[in-house]
């Protein structure tokens, strides 16, 4: 049986602690992966202390040598591809399409980050005073601790990982418990790489213990968070008291409006996707659509008739087009909203119970569910739910649409279906989220665009493409003066 190990300092060191989980495949529990074994404080403070020392020799290693590492990286991702593909979807649940589309997003993420090390540039500026100029420089922060989820495993800690490297920080990585598997090799691959001992760290373990004892020790002088606001406002709270940087990517809960123009087969299948693809489990998934009245009756009764059609079972299989809940927890917590979208007096269109036969009895398998007529002040239309579970709310126009889809307290991803420039470029300008598509499902990004929400859904700078290396580096300011004379006067 494997026991995942931490690494710390250039060494894979097995905890010491007596606190084990197993990781179990999410659509058969009969497949134990591993064993996890919860790292103390104690560990988590070794790797902290290791990245620390690290720090100085790295910071001084040129950005053009930070970045051929961060490539070789990528080399390897590309060449360990599918085989980090079965990985994740074993470990996580995701169909083997999902995962394979996931392992390419990370190594483009990986590649642009190592192209960056060569344009961390600043800028000249003219002084108003004369034989005087003035310059920018970006310079790294020191240790940084990134967190992240269990629902997009390799890519998520990649880009976090990469460009906090390439910008010259030392980093410790604490992953999800529930994904410890992808983890380790994430880390194996930068190790192959060549990242020098105590630059990059893996602690496994929980977030009261330690993540708790990383993201307090004074040396992390920045945090990167994916996952739950409720645990991203506690750690902005925490961290930020001390004066640390924070950057938190936390929930959504995505709206398409669909219009009585659009193009409904479109509509549809992109609803579909964003809803049910990956179970739900994405911060960009569809979890409303807002559709007016000329075709509500149409829309719903297609997108139940897609969801009834939805291949669900093991993502290892070719044909499953949704997996499992990623455990018993998640998908106990889906099944419950489920039950309050009843209670609210939501009508239940199709799903609403955990899938059973054809070989899902062993799995945390949960039906494509719609529900129809739900209206503002629903819990299922205002929590994150985190399951294939889709609201249908239906609106009069177009500006009773707009109404509703930013009646929100989330504001990561949004899109719109329609052929009508004039109310397209309407809903870009007026839709209160961080990210828009349109005529194509809330889901997807590319890796060198930037990522992220606004209002409760992000704290801090954005994430990926021209942003990458914001939230990594501070900006300093240089004076030079070259006339050799003292200066008269006062200036701010």
């Amino acid at each position: 049986m494997t026991i995942y190990r931490n690494y710390i300092n250039g060494q894979w060191i097995e905890s010491a602690s007596s606190k084990t989980a197993e990781n179990i495949n999410p659509a058969n529990t009969d497949d134990v992966l591993g064993t996890i074994k919860q790292a103390t404080r104690e560990e988590a403070r070794s790797a902290v202390e290791a990245a620390s020392e690290a720090f100085r020799d790295w910071r001084m290693t040129p950005a053009p040598t930070r970045g051929r590492i961060v490539a070789r990286a990528a080399r390897l991702l590309e060449d360990e591809k599918e085989a980090l593909a079965q990985l994740l979807t074993r470990e996580e649940g995701k169909t083997i399409a999902e995962s394979r589309g996931e392992l390419q997003r990370s190594i483009n993420v990986t590649e642009f980050c190592a192209g960056e090390a060569r344009r961390l540039n600043g800028e000249t500026i003219q002084s108003e005073l004369p034989s005087n100029f003035a310059y920018t420089i970006k310079q790294p922060l020191g240790v940084v601790a990134c967190v992240t989820p269990w629902n997009f495993p390799v890519a998520i800690p990649i880009w976090k990982i990469a460009p906090a490297l390439v910008a010259g920080n030392t980093v410790v990585f604490k992953p999800a418990s529930l994904t410890p598997a992808t983890a380790v090799r994430i880390v194996e691959i930068f190790e192959e790489a060549g990242i020098p001992k105590g630059v990059l760290n893996l602690i496994i373990g929980s977030g009261s213990e330690a993540g708790d004892e990383i993201i307090s020790h004074r040396a992390v002088r920045a945090v990167s968070f994916t996952g739950s606001n409720d645990v991203g406002i506690r750690m902005y709270e925490q961290v930020s008291r001390r004066g640390a940087k924070v950057q938190c990517e936390m929930g959504g809960k995505n709206p398409v409006v669909v219009l009585e123009d659009a193009d409904l087969d479109l509509a549809v299948e992109s609803t579909a996707q964003g809803a049910f693809g990956s179970s739900g489990q994405r911060c960009t998934a569809t979890s409303r659509a807002v559709v007016v009245n000329d075709v509500a009756d149409e829309f719903v009764s297609r997108i139940v008739k897609r969801a009834e059609s939805m291949r669900i079972g093991d993502g290892s299989k070719a044909e499953t087009e949704m997996g499992p809940s990623v455990d018993e927890s998640q998908f106990k917590t889906v099944l419950d909203y489920i039950g309050i979208g009843r209670e609210d007096g939501a009508e239940l269109k199709c799903g609403g119970e955990r899938a059973t036969g054809d070989g899902l009895d062993k799995g945390y398998f949960v039906r494509p569910t719609v529900f129809d007529r739900v209206t503002i002040d629903m819990r299922i239309a205002r929590e994150e739910i985190f399951g294939p579970v889709l609201s249908v709310l239906r609106v009069k126009d177009f500006d009773e649409a707009m109404q509703v889809a930013n009646d929100s307290d989330y504001g990561l991803s949004s899109s719109i279906f329609s052929n009508d420039a004039a109310r397209i470029f309407r809903f870009v300008d007026e839709i209160e989220t961080g990210m828009t598509h349109i005529n194509s499902p809330t889901t997807g990004g590319e890796a060198h665009i930037p990522f992220g929400g606004i209002k409760a859904t992000g704290i801090g700078d954005r994430e990926q493409g021209s942003t990458a290396l914001d939230f990594y580096t501070e900006l300093k300011v240089v004076y030079v003066d070259y006339t050799g004379r003292k200066r008269e006067g006062n200036l701010y």
